[in-house]
């Protein structure tokens, strides 16, 4: 998955408007303008689309974990060059303050399962034995499950 799929596929679950959007980013410290949020959000294929680089999408979650669990007191976290779908699902996870438990549901919803064991591996230090890398179709899942816990009366659009 790409950087831009990813913000998109967030703000349509969640249902964000390009100020709210603006706000995310400024509470990670990052300026964004609406016409770059705008650029990113587009679809590949548009004249008007922007890459999204990691930093960028690094800075939007970490904006997203403070818009849903406050700003934490003291210097913000140092924003990545390089994000991994771990550290994506990672940060979604914090942000949304979820247990395994939730997660579980959350991939259900998606009619995708997981047992606990393979989702502590996407959070383990990738040093550690037990790590496992996170593809795409599980972030996608993810995603998609999210969306359907927050929009559960909507159609499933490919955002």
């Amino acid at each position: 998955m790409t950087n831009n799929d990813i913000l998109r596929r967030i703000r349509y679950a969640f249902d964000f408007k390009d100020s709210t959007m603006i706000k995310i980013f400024a509470l990670a410290d990052f300026e964004a303008s609406e016409e770059q949020v705008s650029s990113w959000l587009k679809k590949e294929e548009d004249e008007a689309f922007l890459n999204m680089r990691a930093k960028e999408l690094a800075a939007f979650l970490n904006g997203f974990i403070s818009f849903k669990r406050g700003k934490r007191d003291g210097p913000q976290p140092k924003l990545e060059d390089h994000l991994n779908n771990n550290m994506v699902f990672q940060k979604l996870r914090i942000a949304l303050n979820l247990q395994a438990d939730d997660i579980a549901a959350i991939f259900e919803l998606a009619d995708f399962s997981l047992s606990n064991h393979e989702l502590s591996a996407f959070f383990r230090k990738p040093s550690h034995k037990n790590y496992r890398e996170c593809k795409d179709q599980v972030l996608r899942n993810f995603l998609l499950g999210i969306q359907r816990q927050q929009r559960p009366n909507q159609s499933d659009v490919e955002a």
